[in-house]
């Protein structure tokens, strides 16, 4: 019998973690065939969602996939995700959580959801600036010149290539 990846165990733990200090879990993973989100919102092959217990209904986090649904525009989804396409899961109002490489078994059929070196992708947290609210959204990323993060916004996770 093979061992259980202590993965799914990591992503329950941060969720409760949030969950507990009143912060908002969010979970980013990259998306292939196995990966069932709405494909409108996702970007460079990945996706970012809020997981908290207002923004989900029937949040199940097994060891083989996260399951939940979702309202987007109004319309419940049914959301579903591959523990091994989870590339981060951290609290909005800080950056803190934990990121993950994606797992081979994410990467079947040739795709290739996350560009790689050949050390593997690097993730790190943005940290917020003293400036930055949690109340509202405006900059809520890096500009693609990699100028950082705007002020104003709120923290991201930033891949480092």
């Amino acid at each position: 019998m093979s061992e259980i990846s202590t993965k799914p165990y990591l992503l329950r733990a941060i969720y409760e973690w949030c969950t507990d200090n009143g912060y908002t879990p969010y979970l980013a993973a990259a998306v292939d065939a196995r990966t069932l989100v709405p494909r409108e919102f996702v970007k460079n092959g990945e996706i970012v969602l809020n997981i908290s217990f207002t923004a989900t209904s029937g949040l199940k986090m097994d060891n083989d996939f996260i399951n939940f649904h979702a309202r987007f525009g109004g319309v419940s989804r049914e959301i579903s995700i591959p523990v091994d396409n989870v590339v981060a899961i951290y609290a909005r109002e800080n950056g803190q959580g934990m990121a993950f490489e994606v797992t081979p078994a994410a990467q079947q059929d040739g795709e290739s959801p996350v560009e790689e070196k050949p050390n593997g992708p690097a993730l790190a947290a943005v940290p917020p600036t003293p400036e930055s609210s949690a109340d509202h959204d405006a900059g809520s990323g890096p500009d693609d010149n990699g100028d950082g993060p705007k002020k104003g916004g709120r923290p991201t996770l930033t891949r480092i290539k």
